[in-house]
């Protein structure tokens, strides 16, 4: 046994000794984990030295149970792998956060990690329908944590892809959808942003005057003098396509003219070639191709495709009139290039002006109708499409909020009937107790009653007996006594006899008084002649009602307290009333006897009755049955009790 015991304990030892390596190894791991992202976070460090130190993060995280911190090395890996232009891993490490941030129910990081990969769509891979998508649902996500700054970016974004796919309309309702999510004084960049890509739709709309206030909003809104400049020279484009070259020259020399401008390169081109553009077009002629070509060569330098798109339109529209040649070489090269970075928009404004120069070529102007008809499909397509994304992604949330809602009543209906069920219960409870409580009740007073039924009986009996020694002692024993005092005075013989007599009929009553009562057949005629009897020749004794009394229904007991408390009544009228008539009326009903007891005499005073024990007997008797009796008497003016006994 012994030897059991001792196995026993060795076995607690080593679960124990496991369990506390377990946790200590995962503490460990987690330590090191954050020991890895706190030396990736050192922008001192070179991005292959961060990937590597990141890579050691994640091998450790993955065998821990911390969700949280698996996730944010998994940020940290595809911001380290975008960082690299390793745009797969980025993508497949991204999708992994996604999956395990849906199982997590971490809407923020999926909202982020959406963000990140439709950012890469739209900017790297330019594939503009998943980036649509991608931002999307990234919106959706915020919107679940009701991030507005977050939502209006993803709106802003989204508008964009509308604005360069040339649904102007569409992004217009997008961008005004952002603008309900941004407050001005705390996100001022954000809102700026959204003014000046506002303005850009209604100047391809050809809505100068809108485009020109909302160029004007985002230029005093923003606290960015970088995109301040930026939202300048767009304003400027717009009053070129307005024809207020004048304002688009003035505008653009303060901007030319920036520091900040020409500290960047490629957007000191871009200012150039649109300063020289709307000079040209007012009617200068002085460093026009210099500068145009200038323009060219920085942005041909900088690898800025759309600018030299731009500027091979700006030289081609230059020499259209006085060298035509040139003018083609510069247009085919628009076309070229326009092919490369698939912008047929471009291609197609090329093509309209080499129709200018070549008005019989006959495939400048079939590619020109192909390309217009083409632009015509896909504009309505995209339209459609996006037009269907965002229906889409209405019923969706339609949906979503519907299925919420009815969640939502399921659950007030669910607390409701839990409601319903504890108020149901409480009352059950209450009512149970409040049972309980009257049963109990019930029988304690039962109980009291009982007993002081008992109480009254055995006083009644005691006080009986008390009544009955008085009327020994007093009565019969003095009789008794006074014909002892004849007997020894040698009296006549007669006057002894007339003594016995008395002492005979004395005791003759007194033995009808203490025996029992007949409560058969024959008890009405008992009890009349008890009446009879006891009433002295010179009171009239009248009795009405008796007929009508079905005395079997009366218990044998409540007979014998009636017969001795009328008893009592009638001898208390005899020795006290000095009445001449008494009168005793009997009514029965379903429930009660009740009798009527009344005569003509004196009286009395009610302070008196509480000294009559004859009448406190009576009272004791009648209530030890449960019935009731009632006094009710003055000085002169006769003396009236009303009993009522149970049936």
């Amino acid at each position: 046994m012994s030897k059991f015991f001792t196995l026993i304990i060795a076995l607690i030892c080593i679960s124990c000794t496991t369990k506390n390596n377990t946790t200590i190894s995962t503490d460990f791991k987690q330590d090191s984990v954050n020991f890895y992202l706190a030396e990736a976070g050192n922008t001192k460090l070179k991005p292959l030295e961060k990937l590597k130190t990141i890579n050691k993060a994640y091998s450790l995280v993955k065998t821990t149970s911390n969700g949280a911190l698996y996730n944010t090395v998994l940020t940290q890996k595809t911001h380290t792998h975008f960082a690299l232009q390793q745009y797969d891993s980025l993508l497949f490490y991204s999708n992994l956060n996604i999956n395990h941030s849906k199982y997590s129910k971490e809407k923020i990081n999926l909202g982020y990690q959406y963000f990140l990969k439709a950012y890469y769509f739209n900017v790297i891979a330019q594939n503009k329908d998943s980036a649509f998508v991608n931002y999307n649902l990234s919106k959706n996500q915020y919107k679940a944590v009701n991030d507005s700054s977050w939502i209006a970016k993803n709106l802003i974004s989204i508008s964009n892809i509308q604005k360069n796919k040339s649904d102007f309309f569409g992004s217009k309702e997008t961008i005004t959808e952002a603008l309900h999510y941004l407050n001005p004084d705390k996100d001022s960049i954000t809102v700026a942003r959204a003014y000046n890509s506002l303005a850009t739709n209604h100047r391809k709309l050809l809505n100068f005057n809108d485009a020109e206030l909302y160029y004007k909003k985002a230029i005093n809104l923003t606290t960015s003098p970088n995109s301040a400049l930026t939202y300048k020279n767009n304003l400027a484009a717009s009053y070129i396509s307005a024809k207020k070259y004048t304002k688009a020259i003035t505008l653009l020399t303060e901007v030319y003219e920036n520091d900040l401008t020409q500290n960047d390169k490629k957007q000191a081109a871009r200012v150039l070639d649109n300063l020289t553009y709307a000079k040209w077009l007012n009617g200068s002629t002085e460093k026009i191709e210099t500068n145009l070509l200038n323009a060219l060569k920085q942005r041909t330098k900088y690898k800025d495709l759309l600018g030299r798109i731009a500027s091979y339109t700006h030289l081609g529209e230059f020499y259209l009139a006085k060298n035509p040649k040139k003018a083609s070489s510069y247009l085919d090269s628009v076309i070229a290039l326009s092919k490369v970075i698939k912008n047929p928009k471009a291609e197609k404004d090329a093509l309209e002006l080499l129709i200018k120069i070549s008005p019989k070529n006959i495939d400048f102007r079939d590619r020109f109708l192909f390309i217009q008809d083409s632009l015509y499909t896909n504009d309505l397509k995209v339209k459609t499409q996006f037009a269907k994304y965002r229906y889409d992604d209405t019923l969706k949330e339609e949906s979503i909020l519907r299925l919420e809602k009815e969640k939502a009543q399921k659950e007030l209906e669910l607390s409701q009937q839990r409601v319903q069920k504890q108020r149901y219960s409480i009352g059950i409870a209450v009512l149970l107790l409040c049972l309980c409580f009257v049963f109990y009740f019930y029988i304690q007073r039962s109980r009291r009653l009982k007993q002081q039924n008992k109480l009254d009986k055995l006083q009644a009996t005691l006080e009986t007996e008390a009544q009955l020694s008085r009327k020994l002692h007093d009565d019969f024993g003095a009789k008794i006594n006074h014909a002892m005092v004849l007997v020894q005075n040698n009296t006549e013989t007669t006057k002894v006899l007339d003594t016995l007599e008395d002492l005979y009929n004395q005791s003759r009553d007194f033995s009808r008084e203490i025996n029992d009562v007949d409560t058969g057949n024959n008890y009405k005629n008992h009890l009349y002649g008890m009446l009879q009897q006891n009433t002295p020749q010179n009171i009239k004794l009248i009795i009405t009602g008796g007929k009508n009394i079905n005395w079997n229904t009366i218990s044998h007991i409540n007979k014998k307290v009636l017969y001795k408390v009328l008893r009592e009544l009638i001898i208390n009228t005899k020795k006290h009333s000095k009445a001449t008539a008494i009168k005793i009326n009997f009514k029965q009903t379903t429930k009660n006897l009740e009798v009527n007891c009344s005569d003509n005499g004196i009286g009395a005073d009610k302070k008196a009755l509480n000294t009559k024990n004859g009448l406190l007997n009576t009272e004791k008797r009648i209530n030890a049955i449960n019935g009731t009796i009632i006094f009710e008497t003055n000085k002169n003016q006769g003396f009236k009790t009303i009993i009522k006994i149970p049936n």
